[in-house]
C-alpha cells in the first residue's frame, strides 16, 4: 500500500531506485514510503562523477536503523563511470577508487549489496585482454570485503551496446572466472538489459529459458536482485531505454513469469523507470499485483 514501508517481507520484495539529496533516510525512505517501497536502492556518490564524499553520520544511522527495524533490504548503485575493462590508467584508477568507495558506504548504511556495471574493452582491446584487467583491479576489492557485514558486489550486464564485457547471460561465465567466482560475488539481472541484448524475455518460455541459461552459467544462489524495467524498444535492439512496466515490448506476463520462476524466490526487484513519484507507484503495485 502506498504510503507504507512493509516490515513483513514477502517472496520478492518491490521497491525503487530512490533520491537522497537532502538526506539517505529524511528523503530517500520518504519517496519509498511514497511508493510503497519493500525494498530500496540509492547512489552514495554522484553517478556521473568520480567524486567519493563522506556520509551524513547521522543519516547513515537513521537510514541503517529504519531499514534494519522495518525489514527493508537496502542496495547501492556505483557510478556509471567505472569501467574495469577500460584501456584509459586515468579511467581504470579511479574505477577502483569509485568502487571501493561504494563498497565501504553500503556497509555504512547496512546495504546488501552493490550493484556495478560489467563495463566494456574499450581502446580496440580484445575481451581476454580486458578481463584480465577486470581481474588485476576487481579481485584485489572482492578480497577487501572480509566483514561479516560486507555487502555482495552485484555485476550488472549492459544492453550490448559497442565492445560490452557483459550482455547476454553466458557472458557472465568468463567475467565470474576471471574473478575465481568470489564468494562475495552476485548478479544484478536488469530486465531491459537483457531483453536489449537479445534474450525475448516476451516470447514463449523466453523467461524461463533466460532464467535457466544464467543459473546454468554463474551456479544457483548468485542471482541476488532484480531491476525491473520495461523496454521502450523491441528485444535486440541494443538500446538502453526503460519504460514503465507493462508499457513497453518486455509486458506484464514476462513480469509475472519473472515473479513465479525458482531462481528469483527471494530475490528483490527494484524498478528504475520513468514518471515520478506517481509512476513508480503504479510500477510498485503492479509488480505486487503480479507476484500475486
Amino acid at each position: 500500500m502506498a504510503g507504507v514501508i512493509s516490515s513483513a517481507l514477502p517472496r520478492n520484495p518491490v521497491g525503487g531506485h530512490v533520491p537522497v539529496a537532502g538526506g539517505l533516510a529524511a528523503n530517500g525512505l520518504a519517496y519509498a514510503r511514497t511508493m510503497g517501497a519493500e525494498t530500496v536502492q540509492v547512489f552514495v556518490a554522484n553517478p556521473r562523477g568520480w567524486a567519493t564524499p563522506t556520509g551524513n553520520p547521522a543519516q547513515d544511522e537513521a537510514f541503517r536503523t529504519a531499514c534494519a527495524e522495518e525489514g527493508i533490504p537496502a542496495y547501492v548503485h556505483a557510478p556509471y563511470l567505472i569501467n574495469f575493462g577500460s584501456h584509459t590508467v586515468a579511467t581504470a584508477e579511479r574505477s577502483v577508487l569509485s568502487l571501493r568507495h561504494s563498497l565501504r558506504r553500503a556497509r555504512a548504511i547496512g546495504a546488501l549489496g552493490v550493484v556495478v556495471h560489467t563495463g566494456s574493452a574499450t581502446g580496440g582491446r580484445d575481451r581476454a585482454t580486458a578481463l584480465a584487467q577486470v581481474r588485476e583491479l576487481l579481485l584485489p576489492l572482492l578480497d577487501e570485503l572480509t566483514h561479516e557485514d560486507d555487502p555482495y558486489l552485484l555485476l550488472e550486464s549492459t544492453a550490448g551496446q559497442g565492445a560490452s564485457l557483459c550482455a547476454r547471460t553466458w557472458d557472465f561465465g568468463p567475467y565470474f572466472e576471471a574473478l575465481d567466482a568470489h564468494e562475495r560475488l552476485g548478479v544484478c539481472l536488469d530486465t531491459c538489459h537483457v531483453f536489449a541484448a537479445g534474450h525475448d524475455l516476451a516470447g514463449p518460455h523466453g523467461v524461463a529459458q533466460t532464467l535457466d541459461l544464467l543459473v546454468g552459467t554463474v551456479g544457483e544462489g548468485r542471482l541476488r536482485l532484480i531491476h525491473a524495467n520495461d523496454s521502450k524498444d523491441v528485444a535486440g535492439a541494443r538500446k538502453d531505454r526503460h519504460e514503465n512496466i507493462g508499457a513497453g515490448h518486455i509486458g506484464e506476463e514476462a513480469f509475472r513469469a519473472l515473479l513465479a520462476h525458482p531462481a528469483t524466490e527471494n530475490v528483490p526487484l527494484i524498478i528504475e523507470t520513468p514518471g515520478g513519484p506517481e509512476g513508480h507507484a503504479r510500477d510498485v503495485a503492479l509488480l505486487k499485483k503480479l507476484r500475486g
